[in-house]
């Protein structure tokens, strides 16, 4: 369950197709720049009812190291 509005959270911010999560990096998908990348983190807090620490927002880089930042806030995905 937590997967899918993950992965929902990633398609809509960033408009991409859900086959294309596994390989998404900031800076390397074309709406995740700074502005983006704040966009995805709010979305993501909101969707979670999260307040991300500033150096889990800097190191969420990658749609997959995602899962391990939102882990560290009680957020699990089976």
């Amino acid at each position: 369950m937590n997967k899918t509005r993950y992965n929902k959270v990633f398609c809509e911010k960033l408009q991409v197709k859900e086959n294309e999560l596994e390989s998404l990096a900031i800076k390397e998908t074309p709406l995740w720049d700074s502005v983006g990348h704040m966009t995805l983190i709010a979305a993501l807090e909101e969707e979670f009812d999260i307040f991300l620490e500033p150096d889990d927002m800097m190191a969420l880089t990658t749609y997959k190291k995602g899962f391990e930042i939102l882990g560290k806030y009680g957020v699990t995905f089976e």
